[in-house]
């Protein structure tokens, strides 16, 4: 009997056996298959290294020193001969003036002058006559003056005949000399009148009397008011000249902004694509702000910072001009060896921020103390150690301890 259950009884405890193995493998499927997976996250390493806070906004390049060639008097400007990016020296004739052309005269006035010039030539034919008159007069006055000299000499008139033969001798010299200054001033009325006159005639040669200005320095030509012969009136600029290789940037700030720029402050400048960038430093900060409306319709008020380039760097790079566009980069922070991470990687939690730091597979939120920040970094004052992987993006959904696995 006792053979009989030991024979019996094997086959029951083999089935719970199985039975058992059965349940313990469902088991281990369904807690696989339900257990949460791993969140693909993107991660990073926090590192040690240069922390640079900066304002970036574009500006354009100009002259530091623009000299003005101004038309001195009313003329006509001579064609100008030079063009814009024209190398010239100091002392070298930029510009030429020339009188101005007299006005246009119509037949009765051309008329009403040739009488006039028929006039004063009448005017000074009676003049000669009158002067040649007194020149007979005053042959004749001296001709008595000498002949009473002799008779008064030998005592055959009085000595007062005399006197008045002699006083009229100097009457006439002087009505001679008035006579012979009226024929000067009716010579030039008649050279007036012909004068005016020439202005009416077609082939009269141009008037003389050119006046060229001349470059103040050396340098080029960077603007032409004027690229044709025109009448010119006082002051009115002509043309302008500078030495395009002392350049310098001028970027416009918010006015907030501007608050944390000071002299001195590393710039870089970038030309555009390709392009070297430029070192520079803050010159100046204008005191005066203006108002500029923005690209979406904005008023804001702008200042002025001027950034000098650096004079070694600018003579490397390809040619420059006045009124290039350039993109600055103005440092306004800087500190070495600072413990960074990336700016994605911050969480806001209330007035503190916090990090997730993957340990063990599982995501550790920490807090941070932040110093500083820019778009693409955080400067850290602690609460994370170099080295360690922090997730980017956490997102709102992110919990401590859940589990995430790092994006190959």
């Amino acid at each position: 009997m006792n053979a009989t259950m030991k024979k019996n009884g094997r086959p029951r405890v083999t089935r719970w056996a199985g039975a058992a193995a059965l349940v313990a493998a469902v088991v281990a499927l369904g807690w696989w298959a339900f257990e949460p997976r791993p969140l693909r996250v993107e991660t990073a390493t926090v590192a040690l290294g240069r922390f640079e806070q900066a304002i970036e906004e574009d500006g354009r390049l100009r002259l530091k020193e623009r000299y003005l060639v101004a038309a001195p008097t009313a003329a006509e400007l001579a064609r100008p001969t030079l063009q814009v990016g024209d190398a010239v020296e100091a002392g070298q004739v930029v510009a030429t003036l020339v009188p101005v052309a007299p006005q246009m005269i119509d037949v009765r006035t051309r008329n009403v002058l040739q009488q006039r010039v028929g006039s004063a030539g009448a005017a000074r034919s009676a003049v000669a006559a009158q002067v040649a008159r007194l020149e007979t007069a005053l042959v004749q006055a001296r001709l008595e003056a000498d002949r009473a000299r002799q008779l008064a000499s030998d005592n055959f008139i009085a000595a007062s005949a005399r006197d008045q033969a002699v006083l009229a001798e100097q009457a006439a010299q002087r009505a001679l000399d008035a006579g012979r200054a009226e024929l000067r001033a009716a010579d030039f009325a008649l050279a007036e009148a012909r004068a005016a006159l020439g202005r009416a005639d077609p082939t009269a040669a141009p008037a003389a009397g050119r006046w060229d200005l001349r470059s103040p320095v050396a340098g080029r030509v960077v603007k032409l008011h004027l690229d044709s012969a025109a009448p010119v009136a006082v002051g009115q600029p002509l043309l302008e000249i500078g030495d395009t290789g002392a350049l310098e940037a001028v970027v416009d700030v918010l006015s907030g902004d501007a608050l944390r720029i000071a002299p001195g402050a590393a710039v870089s400048l970038s030309l555009g694509a390709g392009a070297p960038t430029l070192p520079g430093r803050v010159a100046r900060i204008e005191p005066v702000a203006f108002t500029k409306v923005s690209a979406l319709g904005i008023e804001e008020q702008r200042v002025n910072v001027i950034v000098d380039l650096d004079a070694d760097a600018a003579r490397g790079a390809p040619a420059l001009g006045d009124g290039f566009r350039v993109d600055a980069r103005i440092v306004v922070a800087a500190q070495d060896r600072a413990l960074l991470v990336p700016s994605a990687a911050l969480v806001r939690d209330g007035a503190r921020w916090r990090v997730f730091v993957v340990e063990g597979g599982r995501a550790r939120s920490r807090e941070v103390a932040l110093r500083e920040r820019n778009a693409d970094a955080a400067w850290l004052d602690g609460g994370v150690r170099e080295g360690e992987t922090v997730l980017l993006y956490p997102g709102s959904t992110m919990r401590d301890g859940q589990r995430v696995r790092a994006r190959d």
